[in-house]
């Protein structure tokens, strides 16, 4: 299901599945509940009914409310926020913040993230998979087209990749979070300048 169609839950008949197919639909009964409710509609028993599970397994592979939500986003915007790797890093940086304010502005799964970040400052067990499963590995994906960038000679030997990140993904939920001024493509585009050429005078 693309991230910026309406959610359109289906109900799904019971039967002896194999675990991987069960898990499968869960998640995917899981990112429509969530993209099509936000976290007020969303609960365990709806997605039970909507993947044809028993609550009894969902309690088993996720401890809480906000950790299944969370897989069931990830599930779903997973493939949106793919990192390129065009060999130019100004371009690759570019444009994977560009798609991350799109996702973020134009469709249900940018709505859903303020929801999801607020659930997880009172569920330590959703603060600690989205570090896990969403926050980290998409850290590291944006780290290591940095160091890809430092070999290639595009920056510069001395530069903190995980600052980078903060300042150019930082900024994007600012905006997201604290909507003062408005998250664009243009603000996504200006981010990346302003890093890699610098803001004082020569």
């Amino acid at each position: 299901m693309s991230v910026t169609e309406s959610a359109q839950p289906v109900r799904r008949g019971r039967g002896r599945r194999p675990a991987d197919e069960v898990r499968r639909e869960i998640l995917r009964a899981a990112g429509e509940l969530l993209l099509a409710e936000g976290m007020a509609g969303f609960t365990i028993e709806k997605v039970a009914a909507l993947a044809g599970a028993s609550r009894v397994t969902l309690h088993k592979w996720w401890p809480s409310r906000g950790a299944l939500a969370l897989d069931g986003y990830f599930s779903v915007v997973g493939p949106t926020l793919a990192f390129p790797d065009t060999g130019d890093i100004a371009a690759d940086l570019t444009g994977q913040v560009r798609a991350f304010v799109r996702l973020m502005r134009d469709t249900r799964a940018g709505r859903v993230m303020p929801e999801l970040i607020g659930q997880a400052q009172t569920d330590p067990e959703l603060s600690a998979l989205y570090r896990e499963r969403y926050s980290a590995p998409r850290r590291e994906l944006a780290v290591e087209a940095l160091e890809r960038a430092k070999q290639r000679g595009q920056i510069r030997a001395d530069v903190d990749p995980e600052v980078v990140v903060d300042q150019l993904w930082g900024a994007c939920y600012h905006r997201l979070l604290i909507p003062d001024q408005p998250l664009t493509e243009e603000f996504a585009e200006a981010l990346v300048a302003n890093l890699l050429t610098g803001i004082s005078r020569p």
